[in-house]
């Protein structure tokens, strides 16, 4: 089994606390795509204490103000995915905070749906 890259994180912390880190996506969507991790490693959201999903809850709130500083952008789509089935790709619980700036993609509308249109998936 390879080690898990959210436990051992190579970038710089965008935020960080006790129980959670914040730090720039390795394969982002948008300028300023940022990901909110439990320190603690457990594969899936739900399987959080409620501590840490309060925490990372909190740091994605810090996370948001510091990219409206920073990048300017429109909007955000916030998420998670939660099992192989749902996307998930990365078996550590993670939330993903994605500027959105307009005109990025023609149509807006269903949000998430289209945000990543021309993104490649992970192979």
């Amino acid at each position: 089994m390879s080690a898990c890259p959210f436990c051992a994180v190579d970038r710089p912390l965008l935020a960080q606390s006790d129980l959670a880190v914040a730090f720039a996506d390795g394969r982002p969507v948008s300028p300023g795509h940022t990901l909110v991790v439990p320190r603690r490693h457990v594969a899936g959201y739900f399987e959080c204490t409620p501590a840490e999903k309060a925490e990372l809850w909190r740091l994605v709130e810090e996370v948001r103000a510091r990219l409206l500083e920073a990048y300017r952008p429109d909007g955000f789509n916030v998420g998670l995915n939660d099992g192989a089935a749902a996307g998930q790709t990365v078996h550590h619980a993670h939330i993903h905070v994605i500027p959105r700036y307009a005109g990025d993609v023609v149509d807006p509308r269903g949000g998430v749906r289209n945000a990543v249109g021309e993104h490649k998936p992970h192979p």
